[in-house]
């Protein structure tokens, strides 16, 4: 089958040091307006000064030498004048480059009319689905298009879905090589108020209207013809714990058999007024006032945020334990001071994160000073001594990365499902500053501590003690493969 042209694309080069500039740039005086070569030249040098000086990891994954050639390639790519939307797809795909979960540019940390202006077209597949492998799996159909949960959608306009996801892929954020939290990324499942890859597929592919081609579970093919969707029909159809700003719970704990299950779906509580705090010690006093003899913790849908982790850790531990064996390094004493008006952040103290950090070499400084160190989990509270078991996969990437492997050194807990997302040779992370680009209006996170551990660990995410991946049939079936193997 041919595959159709899409109607809007920036077709940009390989992940190497090529970023081929869009063919679609080329407009007359009526189309989009275009930045200027002067513009995204001044803000690419602005981002390549503040990583160079601050990201703690910008050589985790990445020889110097490697880094300076993709700049320069991202410069030289800008040589003619191009869209908005180009040069935040081509920013994008930089930013991946550096193989890092936490930069890139952040969906929303842009400019309400930067936000409106690229990620608001009524485009999206009115889907949910899981990417397994390179199959484009259907897990929930929320706007009634006939297309059953189980069933593959082999392709979107003649065009292969394995196609689609290697053109998504090296747009996408993770640590290191984890390409399984990429997959997770670009799956649509209602956890998020921006899907990853409703934003890059709408760049890329989108249109009004889509001819798929569907593969139920049973092995038969048939053509569907389906209407893009807004971004209000979406987050009208989101999950529970999305919208995390109220003073409603976010979790639910279920008495299931002789077992509870503590769903956590979310934990981005900084704009919540609820007490997250004070409703977890109550289920976990009444799992020990009432003896439950098994506690399940499902963190499958939760990237990260505040580390409400340690908090149930805290109701685990017998003892004073070590949240972590890394030593956090940052990269600087204090913020030059030609960079700080591009620096926006929530907390002004991070320009002079390092002042009392210990220099170890001529690139690093360690954060090892009181009050700069990560406290040891404490036991609090009653301790629950029974039998715990945590549900996790690939999307667990920062907080929840970090739980999961607290969990997995100290035995904790049994780790059910598949590996998580993040990566054992340390993530980035805990303080942020959000580059402002002011000649483009665009936005770049830039995390500012990184976790290196103490010892050689792998290039992969926490892999679980019981693998239980997620397959076609179980969603065909409507089964959790994964919560029934944590019951057993």
């Amino acid at each position: 089958m041919t595959a159709s042209p899409p109607s809007r694309r920036a077709v940009l080069g390989g992940l190497g040091v090529t970023f081929a500039a869009s063919p679609l740039l080329a407009r007359t005086s009526s189309g989009p307006t275009l930045l200027r070569v002067a513009a995204m030249r001044a803000d690419i040098a602005l981002l390549r000064k503040a990583y160079a000086a601050l990201h703690p990891g910008l050589h985790r994954y990445n020889t110097p030498r490697e880094i300076d050639a993709r700049f320069d390639a991202l410069d030289r790519s800008v040589a003619a004048p191009m869209t908005l939307r180009a040069f935040y797809l081509m920013l994008s795909r930089f930013l991946a480059t550096v193989r890092c979960g936490h930069s890139y540019a952040n969906f929303y940390n842009q400019r309400s009319a930067v936000a409106a202006a690229l990620f608001e077209a009524p485009d999206r597949l009115p889907l949910e689905f899981l990417w397994i492998g390179d199959a484009m799996v259907v897990t929930a159909d929320p706007f009634a298009t006939g297309i059953a949960p189980g069933s593959r959608i082999l392709a979107v306009n003649g065009r292969s879905a394995s196609a689609i996801l290697a053109a998504l892929m090296p747009l996408a954020r993770a640590d290191g090589h984890n390409d399984a939290k990429r997959r997770r990324l670009l799956s649509v499942q209602g956890n998020d108020r921006y899907e990853t890859f409703d934003i890059f597929f709408s760049m890329l592919f989108g249109q009004d209207r889509y001819r798929l081609t569907v593969e139920d579970s049973g092995g038969r093919r048939r053509a569907a013809s389906v209407a893009g969707v807004s971004l209000a029909q979406r987050r009208a159809t989101a999950h529970a714990g999305v919208d995390a700003s109220g003073d409603t719970p976010v979790w639910t704990i279920e008495r299931r058999g002789d077992a509870a299950r503590l769903s956590m779906p979310n934990w981005g509580l900084y704009d919540s007024k609820w007490d997250w705090r004070g409703w977890l010690d109550e289920a976990v006093d009444r799992l020990v006032a009432e003896r439950v003899p098994r506690l399940v913790v499902d963190l499958r849908a939760n990237e990260g945020g505040l580390d409400c982790g340690n908090a149930l850790a805290e109701r685990l531990v017998s003892r004073e334990t070590p949240f972590e064996e890394v030593q956090r390094l940052i990269r600087y004493r204090t913020v030059p001071d030609d960079l700080r008006p591009a620096l926006d952040t929530w907390d002004r103290s991070f320009d002079h994160l390092g002042e009392n950090a210990t220099r170890i070499d001529d690139r690093f400084l360690r954060l090892d000073a009181p009050g700069d160190r990560v406290d040891p989990i404490k036991p609090r509270g009653r301790r629950y001594a029974g039998d715990v078991r945590v549900l996790i996969g690939p999307q667990n990437s920062s907080a929840t990365f970090q739980f999961a492997d607290f969990v997995r050194r100290n035995r904790l807990a049994t780790l059910i499902g598949e590996t998580t997302g993040g990566n054992r040779r340390g993530i980035n992370g805990g303080c942020f500053y959000f580059v402002r680009l002011p000649e483009t209006g665009l936005e770049a996170d830039l995390p500012l501590i990184g976790r290196f551990p103490t010892t050689p660990q792998p290039d992969q995410g926490v892999t679980p003690d019981i693998a239980v991946p997620i397959t076609q049939a179980d969603i065909a079936k409507g089964t959790d493969s994964q919560l029934g193997r944590a019951l057993a």
